[in-house]
């Protein structure tokens, strides 16, 4: 999962501050969605969760979950995809 867009990138298509949508797809027992949504807080450093959504597959084996925190620049954006990326359960990350 080292596909991680560049900052350049990331300058060119986003307006920062502003939200970022992230999107972790794990396990869906084990407090997956917990761990993704901690590792964000714990990134930011804020103490409420960002807004999130979650989606169960069909079969139940696997959950996605959604955040849309306010980011302040392309770096941070990286450093939190690099803390998801560390989340135990976690199968995919947009």
């Amino acid at each position: 999962m080292s596909n991680l867009p560049s900052v350049e990138l990331l300058e060119s298509t986003h307006e920062f501050p502003g939200p970022f949508t992230f999107k972790a797809i794990g396990q869906a027992e084990g407090g997956f969605v917990v761990r993704v949504v901690a590792a964000v807080r714990q990134e930011l450093e804020i103490e409420i969760d960002p807004p999130y959504s979650t989606k169960q597959t069909r079969g139940g084996r696997h959950v996605s979950v959604t955040l849309e925190p306010e980011v302040e620049s392309a770096w941070q954006v990286l450093a939190i995809y690099g803390r998801i990326q560390e989340t135990a359960g976690l199968v995919m990350l947009f």
